[in-house]
């Protein structure tokens, strides 16, 4: 038996054996055979193998993302099926009496060469990447090594990988997997956001857990506490086992909450709302009894796709939101491209500092026709119920004026035209801390704002969220940050706008006391956590947490004190 701790990401308890996502070495030795029909079959028969398990892949990846991503991997199994290539790779083993790995690598690296020194040709680079991927499934086969991958999984696991992209996280089935650990990662990591959306418990940021954590080990993971506990004790397990059951019973307790409004316990009523990336993401937003959705990401419309969206395409995947909310608001932010978030199809300058640097807004604002596209689409939109428009990545106000302006003319252009359009909410993000600071002007110029707290905590202490070395500096219970979010909450109010929040500290259940007790009036987050704190909100007095947050505010020095405070407070309600 032996713990390691981590960042508690997701809620939730596992138990079961681990499966390592982890790349394998597939080096080889080049030899040359005397048995070549031996070897042309060894070929084919990895091709073969490479190609049922793609088609598997592709039905899982139809069923659990759609269509439009099922179609990379009817591609893999096209090129698979190219009689030119697979004849080139025969030839080589024939004519040089080449193994098969050496064959296979010699012509499809040829292939890769020529794909990607065609730089003009979009279609053409995302093939050099088809074939490397293909090579690497026969690859595989070839040498008899497992080729992680998670959508082939067909039992429960404990996914133990270095690090998880979202595409990795949205192939996973929850049927099978039960739950996560990484190396790397914090709370507001993509990976960790999209496994809260599909409710699997998640502990990140270990650091050793691919170095201690062996194929097939059972392994404990409680995204309650961040402890991961590898091959554990009996009594470890039926202790767990007890916490999980625990955890699922007040599960079903917080179901319960689905159609109640939010409620405090002195009668204060904070809107719930839920943050998604895409229309797929609406059936767990009404699951889950969300009472708007605060923040819709719109920048991963622009990431799956291999051109700029047209108008269209836009209207369609906005119109779908907002109907399917039935009045209730829907905060929808304009295109936030750029630090982490890059489009192949539109170039963007190196960059020492991208996260400081041509991004979100700064983008919208320099290459306007991208921006009219997008503005026109949300206001085609807002004919299909409560629609709001929210500018992230605003520094000053002059941003927001031109931002506004952009906004008005293509208003202005509709009606014109005799097209209807809604009654648009204007607000921006509030995730610099310049713009926290002058919040009082903005406050004047906006219908709304909604903090950011991600970005905001991030740039607040110059400490990179996805940096391992400085993650100790993610406090977002510090009084510092508390100060900004304050600042805005108390500006929006003397101003009447509203004062929202959307990143991860909305749903945090240590700050949700101190932001009800500041008066904050949305709470967006990820829709998995809405009805634990609507049940955590229920217990509040609303009134009693103002003197939290001004203590929070004026006499705590550091973010430990802090979260006592909320420790304290919560275990007198018990």
């Amino acid at each position: 038996m032996r713990e390691i701790k981590g960042i508690a990401a997701s809620d939730g308890v596992a138990i079961a054996p681990a499966f390592r996502l982890i790349e394998p070495d597939l080096s080889f030795e080049t030899k040359t055979v005397t048995d070549v029909d031996g070897e042309l079959n060894r070929l084919h028969t990895a091709f073969d193998d490479s190609k049922s398990e793609l088609e598997i892949i592709k039905q899982k990846a139809k069923e659990n993302l759609g269509d439009d991503e099922a179609e990379v991997f009817e591609a893999h199994i096209t090129i698979l099926s190219d009689p030119e290539m697979i004849k080139q790779i025969e030839t080589e083993i024939t004519e040089k009496s080449e193994n098969a790995e050496a064959a296979l690598k010699s012509v499809t690296d040829g292939y890769i060469q020529i794909f990607q020194g065609m730089d003009d040709n979009e279609y053409m680079q995302q093939r050099a990447t088809d074939v490397a991927d293909i090579t690497k499934r026969v690859m595989s086969h070839l040498l008899g090594v497992v080729l992680p991958d998670p959508a082939l999984i067909n039992r429960e696991v404990v996914i133990v990988a270095h690090d998880l992209t979202p595409s990795d996280t949205a192939q996973f089935d929850r049927k099978y997997v039960k739950g996560i650990v990484s190396d790397l990662g914090g709370r507001t990591s993509h990976s960790a956001i999209m496994s809260r959306t599909l409710e699997i418990p998640a502990v990140v940021g270990t650091e050793t857990a691919t170095e201690l954590i062996a194929e097939d080990t059972n392994v404990i993971v409680s995204g309650l506490t961040g402890e991961v506990i590898i091959d554990p004790t009996e009594d470890q397990i039926n202790d767990f086992s007890t916490k999980q059951a625990e955890y699922l019973q007040n599960k079903a307790e917080w179901k319960k909450l689905k159609t109640e409004p939010t409620t405090s316990a002195d009668g204060v009523h904070p809107i719930l709302a839920a943050n998604i990336g895409t229309p797929k993401d609406l059936p767990g937003v009404l699951e889950n009894g969300a009472e708007g959705v605060g923040l819709y990401r719109t920048e991963f419309l622009y990431m799956d796709s291999t051109e700029l969206p047209s108008e269209d395409d836009q209207f369609e995947a906005y119109r779908e939101v907002v109907e399917g909310m039935q009045g209730k608001p829907v905060v929808i932010r304009t295109m936030d491209i750029g630090g982490d978030k890059e489009l192949p199809y539109l170039p963007l300058p190196e960059e020492m500092n991208p996260f400081l640097g041509y991004r979100a807004i700064r983008i919208s604002l320099d290459q306007t026709e991208i921006f009219r596209t997008q503005l026109r689409a949300l206001l085609r939109a807002s004919n299909y119920g409560q629609l709001w428009i929210m500018f992230p990545m605003i520094a000053t106000l002059d941003e927001f004026r031109r931002a506004k302006s952009v906004y008005s003319e293509e208003r202005e252009k509709m009606i014109k035209a005799g097209q209807p359009v809604g009654d648009i909410k204007l607000g921006i993000m509030i995730e610099i801390p310049a713009s926290a600071v002058l919040a009082d002007k903005f406050a004047k110029e906006v219908d709304f704002m909604s903090i950011g707290t991600n970005d905001l905590i991030q740039y607040s202490m110059a400490a990179d969220r996805g940096n391992e070395r400085v993650s100790y500096l993610y406090q977002p219970y510090n009084p510092a940050i508390l100060r900004l979010v304050k600042r805005v909450v108390d500006t929006c109010h003397a101003e009447g706008k509203i004062a929202c929040m959307c990143g991860e500290m909305a749903g945090d259940q240590i700050a949700v006391p101190i932001l009800l007790g500041m008066g904050l009036d949305e709470f967006s987050m990820s829709a998995t956590s809405i009805l634990k704190t609507r049940s955590l909100i229920k217990r509040l007095s609303a009134e009693k947490m103002q003197s939290l947050a001004q203590r929070a505010v004026t006499e705590a020095d550091t973010n430990e004190e802090v979260k006592e405070m909320v420790e304290e407070t919560l275990k007198e309600l018990n």
